[in-house]
């Protein structure tokens, strides 16, 4: 008898610790920064550019580990190829996150999505084009309250299919580095 006692004690306490340790995750990280865009022409001949801008994301905690993750960014730079263009990111999937120091929550997402080009020479010559677009990275979050990070960086590679002077889709190896705020609710 005694020791059916103990063994229901141990798993209510197991069920009990389980249950606070997923109530200390936020359902909600919500990131907001700054990001650095080093961008790649797939077409030989063609130096890459830096773009400057901001991104956001929002990542729905299923549990401890695992996020669902919503990103978007702009980037604009004022010559690129001598003309200005801005480019902007929509992507999606799932981000792994390592919970288990207090001070420090490091992760790693692979996301999918659509990327778009916009940009004009100010005289006559417009264009605008949509593209594949994946990232693949990670980073890491100082956890400064409950409710309160700082991002001190991520970086991902940042894949792009865009048609590049009429000769197909092609691929564009870009880095992307970010910095900024997440706040958890």
């Amino acid at each position: 008898m005694k020791l059916k006692v103990v063994v229901c004690l141990l798993a209510f306490a197991s069920l009990f610790s389980v249950t606070v340790y997923a109530q200390d995750v936020p359902k909600f990280d919500l990131f907001a920064g700054y990001s650095y865009l080093r961008a790649n022409p797939g077409s030989s001949g063609i130096d890459g550019f830096n773009l400057h801008g901001g991104s956001a994301s929002m990542a729905y905690n299923v549990n401890g580990w695992l996020s669902g993750v919503a990103d978007f960014g702009g980037y604009h730079s004022g010559d690129i190829l001598g003309a200005d263009g801005t480019l902007s990111t929509y992507l999606f999937g799932p981000r792994i996150s390592y919970r288990r120091h207090s001070h420090f929550t490091p992760f790693g997402q692979v996301l999918f999505g659509v990327a778009h080009i916009a940009g004009s020479n100010g005289l006559s010559f417009s264009t605008s084009n949509n593209s594949f677009a994946m990232a693949l990275g990670g980073g890491v979050d100082a956890n400064v309250t409950h409710h309160f990070s700082l991002r001190p960086i991520e970086v991902d590679y940042l894949l792009s299919r865009f048609n590049e002077f009429g000769n197909g889709a092609q691929n564009q190896n870009n880095l992307r580095v970010s910095t900024g705020v997440v706040f958890h609710f």
